[in-house]
């Protein structure tokens, strides 16, 4: 495919918050800056609105000091929002993730930061919006139970994708790798695979984006059989881009990191009571907490501390109020919520 040898960075910001015990993600529908295309202007048919993006712009090196100076700016200006915690992500370089590559423009690197908030009215001039982490990657929540479509859905079109392979060794490694994936079969499910989830279903054609990105670079499709479009539309809603990957990447990292790194109280406000800890925390892992359990681990990891307060709430007993113990930090290299005890699913 044509192209040229120039790059350009781009900085991108995976923003969360949680509400109302909904892990929602901050997206912008209008961009105007150089990187933007068509698409994320406003520029498309009128038919098409423009699509959910993670809010972003160019790095520019006469005007940001540093790449994390340069996405604040960004975000402020696009949503309005003066982000506290920052930690960057990965950075996304593919070749053609962006389809202007395909015709002479440059290659597109964006490094994706990964920002905890509290949901707060948004400004700016992206047109931003906050919106159900979930609605753009379904498959991940099993708060309620394993989420049927991976049984009506992913498995079965999984299985097409198996006996695709051209031998019995490479159907084997995709057997196995369905499994690991999705906890198919005997494999149990890990909810920090989230990336890995995610580029199997771009990978097999599942998600909208594969067959997008494909007409937009000219290509033909690379599936004999190609899932059905119900099939397609089932699973979540599609962004610019990669940014579904990107969603997911930061997804995967924040599961991760809750066990060794005490983020999650980013998302709360100063005091809070222990139920509103373990919704946040289910939230985020998409899982049901035993509750006896999550409060012994609470207990023994030292991280919260009462205020001497209560919270009354209708007719129900008041509930304490905790708040973070910083002191924490200083005692120990590891100060994050183990989870070892979870409620199987119904």
């Amino acid at each position: 495919m044509p192209g040229d040898n120039r790059t350009a960075v781009g900085l991108t910001a995976a923003i969360v918050a949680v509400t109302a015990e909904v892990p929602r993600v901050l997206v912008v529908r209008r961009i105007r800056h150089d990187l933007a295309t068509p698409a994320q202007r406003g520029d498309g048919p009128e038919d098409v609105g423009s699509p959910d993006t993670l809010p972003f712009g160019p790095f520019d090196p006469e005007r940001h000091r540093t790449l994390d100076s340069g996405l604040r700016r960004w975000v402020a200006e696009q949503t309005g929002l003066e982000l506290r915690y920052v930690e960057q992500l990965y950075t996304f370089g593919d070749r053609w993730r962006d389809p202007r590559e395909c015709s002479g423009g440059p290659r597109v690197l964006s490094v994706a930061y990964l920002a905890l908030t509290q949901e707060s009215p948004v400004t700016g001039s992206g047109d931003a919006r906050w919106r159900d982490w979930y609605g753009f990657l379904p498959w991940e929540d099993w708060r309620f139970g394993r989420p049927p479509l991976i049984d009506e859905r992913i498995g079965p079109s999984l299985e097409v994708w198996i006996d695709a392979a051209d031998d019995a060794e490479e159907r084997r490694r995709r057997e196995e790798r369905a499994a690991i994936c999705f906890g198919l079969g005997a494999a149990p499910w890990d909810p920090v695979r989230t990336l890995e989830r995610y580029e199997l279903l771009y990978e097999t054609g599942l998600v909208a984006e594969t067959e997008r990105d494909r007409i937009e670079r000219g290509e033909t499709s690379g599936a004999s059989r190609p899932p059905p479009a119900e099939v397609v539309e089932q699973l979540g809603c599609p962004m610019a881009l990669d940014n579904r990957r990107i969603l997911a990447t930061a997804l995967g990292r924040l599961r991760g990191k809750l066990a060794y790194r005490p983020l999650v109280f980013d998302l709360l406000p100063g005091e809070f009571t222990l139920f509103r800890l373990q919704r946040v925390v289910e939230a985020l892992t998409g899982q049901r907490l035993h509750k006896q359990n999550f409060r012994r681990t609470l207990a023994a990891s030292a991280l919260l501390e009462p205020t001497g307060r209560v919270l009354s709430e209708g007719r129900g007993r008041p509930a304490e109020l905790y708040r973070f113990r910083r002191a924490v930090l200083r005692a120990k290299p590891a100060a994050g919520m183990a989870l070892p005890t979870l409620r199987p699913p119904p």
